[in-house]
């Protein structure tokens, strides 16, 4: 059963999540601040976290940037707010995917489920007796950067790259196929598999965030080039 942390500091929104959660077959732990959020995330096995923005002790976007320093598992932020800001801040300290409150309990689950398949794909669960595979088998090479799509890892000149799962799905992408353009609409539609709304600023502020992981001078890239009025394509070096 996987297990998901909700976090918001308003309890009336946190039981209406593990009632909508809960009668789906999910496990909730619940949190009210990003604090313990975090204290929750070090003593249970979290698939993924349902995490407000504005909370008090420690925001959302504060617990954003803790938590990726050591999990990589998939998160939804939550927020009142319908300013882009918010959003795009929230996206480039590493979360996955927001919906703004009011939500439609349909649509949350679906996104909820749409990043949980993309996190077990991308390795997040498996199996204990496994049988060994040769990792190399599906590697990509461009330049310095190595994508082992078996062991689901990638590395920057033999060091190894810690990228959240829409990171990885997008770099794949590009890698797979070297110098072509894709548009941020096309991108999202691949990646995020939902209608591209609001792909441009979505698409670009995750660019940027694999730019600061894989460039050694984000604003002069070499592998992840931006064709102006375009897209993005992975140069073929």
């Amino acid at each position: 059963m996987d297990k998901i942390l909700v976090c918001d500091d308003e309890k009336d929104i946190v039981n209406a999540l593990r009632i909508y959660l809960t009668g789906e077959g999910f496990e909730v732990v619940e949190a009210f601040n990003g604090k313990e959020a975090l204290e929750v995330l070090s003593k249970e096995d979290i698939h993924l976290v349902l995490m407000d923005i504005m909370m008090p002790v420690m925001d959302g976007i504060e617990a954003m940037v803790e938590l990726r320093k050591t999990y990589n598992i998939p998160v939804i932020l939550l927020t009142a707010k319908s300013e882009d800001m918010d959003k795009v801040l929230g996206l480039n300290v590493g979360a996955d995917d927001y919906i703004t409150k009011p939500f439609n309990p349909v649509e949350l689950i679906a996104r909820v489920k749409s990043q949980l398949r993309r996190y077990m794909m991308l390795g997040g669960a498996k199996e204990k007796n496994a049988p060994a595979q040769n990792e190399k088998d599906d590697a990509l090479r461009i330049g310095g950067i190595e994508l082992d799509d078996r062991a689901k890892k990638v590395s920057l000149d033999g060091e190894e790259v810690n990228l959240t799962p829409r990171e990885y799905d997008i770099l794949k992408l590009l890698m797979e196929h070297p110098g072509k353009v894709y548009s941020p609409k096309e991108i999202y539609t691949e990646v995020w598999q939902d209608p591209s709304f609001g792909a441009e600023n979505t698409v670009a502020v995750h660019v940027r965030h694999l730019r600061e992981k894989l460039e050694y001078d984000p604003a002069n890239p070499r592998y992840v080039i931006a064709v102006w009025g375009h897209g993005y394509k992975m140069n073929d070096m």
